[in-house]
């Protein structure tokens, strides 16, 4: 069984031997990592790209840095009702100690997004269906086959944790020098894209590239996660993942409603309708009679969206509670809201159907996805060309627009490529669009 004193580490990752600072009364370590997060660049980023909808014009909708911050306030939630319910459970480990869970958990939110590419998860798709379709470089006569699969299925979560942990050019070792709790906790899917392919893994998805394989094996070893099958890199996962996967569920999914119905895609009526299906007829008698105080409906909507979530983060927190024994065994694999019950399953069931047929089918959300996909394969197509073949003026210019942290000086054919899929997939939606115009002559700028 997985242990909470090792699963709670606060050592760095790349600062190992070095003397720890210790949790004070102003910062607690898992805070310091929080902080750390909220400050960076990657995460400024997140201001321009694509939730669902495009970013806003006139009707604001959410963007992933919005989406990221509501993430960590109802993951700091599921932290601090876990902590209390641990401190029942395990009276011997320290009281701080579990407190700091809502940090832990609220800072693996902030960061569960920074991989993605621009364009939604749309973005991810082509980078895929590029490497996969397009490959006029004979990548695959370059490279191992697990390496190619990397890019063939190209996955964000995997990016997050490559941005967080990989020593770029000219920066310090362990990357954001997290917390070893913290990228615990962020780790959805520990094992790599060959443990998915070749059956090896349980989970959906992967969570580690290639070249993040050693790391991946540090952060297992310190937290003492347990190794799940004798081939392969794949790892029960962390405790607190569920809970920090349980917050991004609620809030997409309850959240995306609210969007929708300010962008006009579902009336009053069908988001309220929605939105009740999670409560008893007892629980709607009681929100009917407080919203219907108000003549404003997107007020009421923001009143029934909370009530929703709170109700959300109970029952996941039951469903936690109920699979405890598993979940530290390591033996339960699926996500918590696919674990719900009664009437929040039902509603939970009717929300993602809505969702599929309406929401993400949407013109507005097609739009943006066929965008993304012209301009970030335009993107892959000139900058890997060049990477491949610099061999002229041009591609010499064009991979000059590489930042110097992704400067391809590595003699390593992989971790080039990967410098050039770092670079494209960390543009904001704005950046990709400004870039495609300017190497395809659209548009470019004048220096007076």
């Amino acid at each position: 069984m997985l242990n909470w004193n090792t699963l709670l580490s606060h050592k760095r990752i790349g600062f190992e031997h070095e003397a720890q600072t210790t949790n004070d009364v102003i910062r607690s370590d898992f805070q310091r990592d929080y902080d750390r997060l909220i400050f960076s660049s990657p995460f400024r980023r997140l201001q321009n790209k694509t939730q669902v909808f495009p970013l806003p014009g006139s009707i604001f909708v959410h963007n992933r840095l919005t989406h990221s911050l509501e993430v960590a306030s109802v993951g700091r939630s599921f932290g601090n009702l876990l902590s209390v319910g641990l401190c029942e459970r395990h009276p011997e480990i320290a009281r701080d100690t579990l407190f700091s869970i809502g940090s832990i958990i609220s800072a693996a939110c902030i960061a569960h997004d920074l991989g993605n590419p621009p364009f939604g998860h749309s973005g991810e798709q082509t980078i895929s269906h590029y490497f996969s379709r397009y490959d006029t470089n004979n990548l695959h006569k370059c490279i191992t086959k697990e390496q190619l699969t990397d890019f063939q299925n190209f996955e964000g979560n995997a990016n997050a944790f490559r941005l967080l942990t990989h020593q770029f050019t000219g920066r310090r070792k362990g990357g954001f020098a997290l917390t070893y709790a913290t990228l615990g906790t962020l780790l959805k899917y520990p094992c790599s894209s060959t443990d998915l392919t070749e059956g090896r893994s349980p989970y959906e998805k992967y969570g580690v590239f290639q070249s993040e394989l050693p790391v991946l094996e540090l952060v297992a070893q310190e937290l003492g996660l347990k190794k799940l099958h004798s081939q392969g890199n794949v790892y029960g996962r962390h405790p607190l993942v569920y809970l920090m996967e349980a917050a991004d569920d609620i809030c997409y999914q309850i959240v995306d409603l609210e969007d929708a119905h300010r962008l006009g895609i579902l009336t009053a009526e069908q988001t309220k309708n929605l939105l009740l299906a999670f409560f008893s007829n007892e629980e709607k008698q009681h929100i009917l009679a407080q919203i219907n105080e108000l003549s404003d409906e997107n007020e009421q909507i923001v009143i029934l969206r909370s009530r929703t979530i709170n109700k959300l983060v109970d029952e996941c927190m039951a469903v936690f509670w109920h699979n405890y024994t598993a979940i530290m065994n390591c033996e339960f694999h699926s996500s918590l809201t696919k674990h719900l019950t009664g009437v929040a399953k039902d509603a939970l069931a009717h929300v993602s159907t809505v969702a599929n047929n309406t929401i993400y089918n949407s013109r507005e959300v097609i739009e943006i996805q066929i965008a993304g996909h012209r301009i970030l394969t335009e993107l892959l197509t000139e900058f890997v060309g060049a990477m491949v073949a610099n061999n002229s003026l041009y591609t010499n210019q064009l991979l000059q627009l590489l930042p110097s942290q992704l400067s391809l000086t590595s003699a390593n054919f992989y971790d080039n490529l990967f410098s050039v899929v770092d670079f494209i997939s960390g543009m904001t939606d704005v950046y990709a669009l400004e870039i495609y115009r300017k190497i395809k002559g659209i548009s470019f700028s004048v220096i007076r």
